[in-house]
């Protein structure tokens, strides 16, 4: 039996790969709306973080991506965009699935004007989940 790659959780019983899964993904209108007027946020240009604490069991953190129609007028380079950034974010998902027992939902927006190369999104995304786990540490340290 080939090794398992993921990550077990200790408090949930999810355990983390390397995916992006149907359950993971923030499709609920309500959640949505509620980010956007109570959520926090973290900014590494050209990516905002928006989050709030939510009270789900599923997974730790739905995520969604959004890409603004005002910069990117063609469906097709928005498309590839949040392609880049789902990418992204499957990639380095770790780095605040490791650090984090409470549930979360994500909402990446890009701000860009220029389409990013993954190479940049990728280093941006690091940026931001590494800011936001400082966020997160620090609210738990006061």
């Amino acid at each position: 039996m080939p090794p398992h790659w993921g990550l077990v959780l200790f408090n949930t019983s999810f355990i983390m790969d390397a995916t992006f899964g149907k359950k993971e993904k923030l499709k609920s209108k309500k959640l949505i709306t509620q980010l956007f007027e109570e959520g926090r946020g973290v900014s590494v240009y050209p990516l905002k973080l928006i989050y709030l604490s939510v009270e789900q069991k599923e997974v730790p953190i739905k995520t969604g991506v959004t890409v603004s129609k005002r910069n990117f007028k063609s469906a097709v380079d928005r498309n590839k965009i949040k392609r880049l950034l789902r990418e992204s974010y499957r990639l380095n998902k770790a780095l605040v699935f490791n650090n984090t027992d409470a549930n979360f939902a994500f909402l990446f927006l890009y701000l860009g004007k220029d389409m990013p190369t993954f190479e940049q999104l990728d280093h941006k995304m690091k940026l931001v989940l590494n800011k936001f786990k400082l966020q997160i540490d620090e609210k738990n340290n006061k």
